[in-house]
């Protein structure tokens, strides 16, 4: 089939810290015809970078850990152990967001940076995209509290072994999605890393 779609009207509903647009759309049918319009509302989020960081000497990443309002309508603690990661702003290369956060929420200096994938955070409703990338870093003296004071940030920045990241993401620990992809994929890629970071970082 012909997957095709249709914008009827887009108007913003809100227009905050964040943006919100309500849509009215149609689109076709697995069946060949076409779906009735109907209504969507989008929550605009903007695109994101994620870091991974990694020092193959202490065979160790950062873990980053800070509130997440958006944590309050459950039942569980908004302090979340994530992965480093930044919103991407007008005139950015991905990349340079990657080295501006690691700097602003570790007080981490990268090395050679991989790209691991892009994915959609809740295409439901919602227009963000997160790039996760791995990167190399002498983490030895890294760890501490950061973060911007006019961004309200309190980011405590913690090296932990791969063993002991591997361990949290087992017990259930973590629960949101940047951390849960970039462990997993840590995990699926461990004894590459492990062997040589050349397959990730070719160094001339």
């Amino acid at each position: 089939m012909s997957q095709n779609w249709k914008i009827l009207n887009k108007k913003a509903v809100f227009n905050g810290y964040f943006q919100v647009y309500k849509y009215r759309l149609q689109h076709t049918r697995y069946d060949g015809g076409l779906t009735p319009a109907f209504d969507r509302e989008v929550f605009e989020r903007g695109h994101a970078v994620v870091v991974i960081p990694y020092d193959h000497a202490l065979d160790s990443t950062l873990l980053i850990e800070q509130f997440r309002p958006g944590v309050l309508g459950s039942n569980e603690s908004p302090w979340l152990t994530e992965f480093i990661a930044g919103i991407i702003d007008p005139g950015e290369t991905e990349e340079t967001v990657a080295h501006r956060e690691a700097a602003e929420e570790a007080n981490c200096t990268l090395k050679n940076l991989y790209h691991i994938t892009r994915y959609f955070v809740s295409p439901g409703c919602m227009t963000e995209t997160m790039s996760l990338y791995l990167a190399e870093a002498d983490l030895s003296q890294a760890g501490g509290v950061f973060g911007l004071e006019e961004e309200a940030e309190n980011i405590r920045a913690t090296v932990v072994s791969l063993q002991e990241a591997f361990a949290r993401l087992e017990r259930g620990d973590i629960n949101n999605a940047m951390a849960l992809i970039g462990l997993q994929w840590l995990q699926l890629n461990y004894q590459t890393l492990r062997n040589s970071t050349d397959v990730f970082f070719p160094h001339v």
